[in-house]
């Protein structure tokens, strides 16, 4: 039997401030531009020099190209941050965006792919952890796999930690994400990483969480260290208030829809707006948003240190005090947030921003995403009125399965209780339930929503990832429909990619799971006046969004004065100018490094789609068997997108596709996939950034050129009834010239031939791909040492 001194502190904590209605229901009261980020480029002035030549020695990341001193700019809370943990920077020198700096995390967390970077850890010839207390690794993916296999994994990873004397979560306790908020890891104004794409979820508690990959993670264990360029910022301004019966689901699913054009593609997010705005989104809530701000196209999402996380740090730091939660770390202290506050980080006024977005929350209502895509975004009304019949229902994940949203559940079914009893889901679903952790199961249990849910007909699973990245049990059939609060809905990425899923809050979930369609509880109440979501570019405030225009509009007139006065003065200096000039015909070229191929070419095989994730390059069912071979790898690339891809690409084809290539998760075999079918370049419009990085990780050279993407779309149209091949052999011929930095485009036999200059691959890159990845190369070092 829990205190009731003890239920209220839990709730507090877990529910992060939530306002609740228990009578009679609970309710929360809480020009399109296209960014892209060349996968390998470079500026010839400022050249990629900050990789782990500098992780050997902290003083050799003076090489980073930036000025030995800088003026006292104003800084975003991004770039305050990671100013905190970069090392070896020149004295004087702030942090920027766009900045390649080597940087130091608090935390590094691994779940099941920890065996992996152990591997990789061992083969590059470490023996010791550099900073144990720095790793944390947690079990989580592959929780109810009972093979042999799975299980001597999970003793390895056991034992490695045991012996190496790093903090270890066995399966069953939590989600990694979930257990480095609840036990203090991601910490507010710190900079934590994991080998995971939700890592981004930390920013809502106020931690700059981004994204590694496997390769860095055995970097960051071997040297304590990695390299970063800090992406460009984007602000994000909530306005007006979140209304009763909208949730935190709500605001990303409708952010990913409605700003659905790449508009934050490998940016890093700061979440802002006034307290009174700010006081109806509590942190659960923030830990969705930010926690799918990787679907999004986001590297982070970060939320302010305000009086709202300060309350519910409060409310664990009780909690510990109190001895009320057992195995609590002791991150969590009264002394520790009251340093916190007094030393509050908070972006500069007159901080820089790449773009600046803003949503009324007042006008928000709930919405679903789907199907199959987090950027399809609908009212739920609207889906409701198309009576969509519901196979499977999935209340887990990170992102959704907290005790406030198992609580939120739970009342859907208490609201329609008759005599007491509570109603059993729809004939025909199954409804899934796997809390986000243990300590959020306790107190879903000892609230008594867990005992709701599960006498409602739902089915309990151990608390970790499962379903969500397409794990068994549950999963979806061919022709099915399945509705989940988890944060991905890709093709085939929770089972058939012949099912549809949609992604929705835990209320919609529960009412969808109660009544065998896509329905919510009827808690939303339509604001009067309200009849469409207000969003749109800068801060919200017409006021002070047109004072900035005019910033701006002076800006350009000033920049268009320098390029007439720098034009008249090249008139008048003459021959003057063209003795420094460079000569007719020459051109700048890239240092090629002995070994390394000076053009690369091939036929182009083209992926008609954008926003090709890596559930499609790579299936996830595949993720966690380890010992699969290369040619099992070959036959599998890209199986989710097309499975017609294997029969029509060949060994050195050049693969293009669209615009977002390699978005969604960190998984490396994305890249070594597509190695593995003997593809030895990716073209694209654009890079998921998490993408680029386990490329060059992974020795898969890629290049941006979005002309060409063009021109094969107006090239090869969908035929006359609208369908257009998947995968088709183009008979184009590509060649990189890596030494000019330019590509030529042959478009087909006697057609026409066209080159333009691209992103340089310089000499430290070159070198990486040559060695065959990163791995390789720091093993390099090391013994070279």
């Amino acid at each position: 039997m829990i205190l009731p001194v003890r239920r209220s502190l839990a709730l507090a904590a877990s529910r992060g401030c939530r306002q609740l209605v228990l009578a009679p229901r609970i309710l929360r009261t809480s020009t399109q531009r296209r960014v892209s980020v060349a996968s390998y480029s470079t500026t010839p002035i400022r050249r990629l020099d900050a990789f782990h030549t500098q992780l050997e020695n902290a003083a050799s990341s003076t090489v980073l190209s930036s000025p030995k001193t800088a003026p006292q700019t104003p800084q975003t809370l991004t770039e305050k941050i990671v100013q905190r943990y970069s090392v070896g920077l020149p004295p004087g020198k702030k942090v920027k965006a766009g900045d390649y700096v080597t940087l130091s995390p608090h935390h590094c967390m691994t779940h099941d792919n920890s065996w992996p970077v152990a591997m990789k850890f061992m083969s590059i010839g470490a023996s010791k952890i550099h900073d144990n207390r720095q790793v944390v690794m947690t079990l989580d993916h592959d929780v109810q796999n009972k093979s042999e296999s799975n299980l001597k994994k999970y003793r390895q990873i056991e034992e490695f930690a045991k012996h190496h004397g790093v903090d270890f979560y066995p399966a069953g306790r939590g989600i990694g994400h979930q257990i480095m908020v609840e036990e203090g890891y991601a910490w507010p104004g710190t900079v934590t990483v994991a080998s995971d794409s939700h890592s981004n979820m930390y920013g809502g508690v106020g931690c700059l969480g981004t994204p590694m990959v496997r390769t860095d993670a055995a970097s960051i264990w071997a040297t304590g260290r990695t390299w970063w360029q800090i992406p460009p910022i984007a602000k994000v301004t909530f306005t007006g208030l979140l209304p009763p019966g909208v949730t935190g689901k709500d605001v990303i699913v409708a952010l990913c829809g409605l700003f659905n054009n790449d508009d934050v593609l490998n940016h890093a997010i700061e979440f802002t707006g006034t307290e009174e705005t700010m006081r109806t989104i509590p942190v659960d809530d923030r830990l969705t948003i930010a926690n799918m701000t990787t679907e999004w196209g986001a590297l982070s999402g970060l939320f302010p240190i305000d009086s709202v996380l300060e309350s519910w740090l409060r409310a664990r730091a009780t909690i510990v005090a109190m001895g009320l939660e057992e195995g609590a770390r002791r991150q969590f202290t009264h002394e520790k947030i009251d340093d916190l506050i007094q030393n509050q980080l908070k972006a500069d006024h007159g901080a820089t921003y790449a773009k600046s977005l803003y949503l009324n929350l007042s006008t928000l209502s709930p919405f679903v995403a789907g199907p199959n895509s987090v950027k399809i975004a609908t009212p739920l009304k609207d889906l409701e009125a198309q009576n969509i019949k519901l196979d499977k229902a999935y209340l887990v994940s990170c992102t959704n399965s907290r005790a406030s949203d198992i609580a939120s559940a739970a009342q859907v079914f208490r609201d329609a209780a008759k005599d007491g009893v509570i109603p059993k889901i729809a004939d025909g679903v199954k409804f899934y339930l796997a809390a986000a952790s243990l300590l959020e199961q306790k107190v879903a249990e000892e609230t008594g929503d867990w005992q709701v849910l599960l006498d409602a007909g739902a089915v309990p699973l151990p608390s970790g990832c499962g379903p969500c990245i397409g794990l068994p049990p549950g999963l979806l059939e061919p022709g099915e429909n399945g509705i989940s609060a988890s944060n991905r809905n890709f093709k085939g990425r929770m089972g058939s990619t012949d099912a549809k899923a949609y992604l929705a809050s835990p209320e919609v979930v529960a009412a969808s799971a109660l009544q065998g369609k896509i329905a919510g509880p009827g808690w939303y109440q339509k604001p009067e006046g309200v009849e469409k979501v207000i969003i749109g570019e800068g801060n919200g405030d017409h006021v002070q969004d047109k004072a900035i225009s005019i910033e701006e509009a002076l800006d350009r007139l000033i920049a268009e004065a320098e390029g007439v006065i720098a034009k008249a003065e090249q008139e008048i200096l003459g021959s003057a100018a063209q003795e420094i000039a460079v000569a007719e015909g020459e051109e700048a070229l890239t240092e090629i490094l002995p070994g390394f191929p000076e053009k690369v070419e091939g036929e182009i095989v083209f992926c008609d789609s954008d926003n090709i994730n890596t559930d499609g390059i790579y299936p996830g069912k595949y993720t966690y068997q380890d010992n699969l071979s290369v040619d099992k790898m070959s036959e599998v690339c890209m199986e989710n997108y097309d499975k017609g891809f294997g029969a029509v690409a060949r060994a050195g084809d050049i693969l293009v596709s669209g615009f977002n290539f390699g978005c969604g998760s960190s998984r490396e075999q994305a890249a070594t996939a597509i190695l593995a079918k003997k593809i030895p370049l990716v073209v694209a419009g654009s890079f998921g950034n998490i993408f680029s990085r386990n490329s060059i990780n992974n020795a898969l050279m890629g290049v941006e050129v979005p002309r060409l993407v063009q021109r094969l779309r107006e090239s090869f149209k969908a035929d006359q009834a609208g369908e257009k091949a998947l995968t088709r052999r183009t008979g184009w011929k590509f060649v990189w010239d890596v030494r000019r930095s330019k590509v030529t485009v042959t478009e087909g036999e006697g057609g026409e031939t066209w080159s333009q200059k691209v992103g340089e691959l310089p000499p430290n890159v070159q070198e990486i791909i040559a060695r065959g990845g990163l791995e390789k190369w720091v093993k390099h070092q090391i013994s070279a040492t």
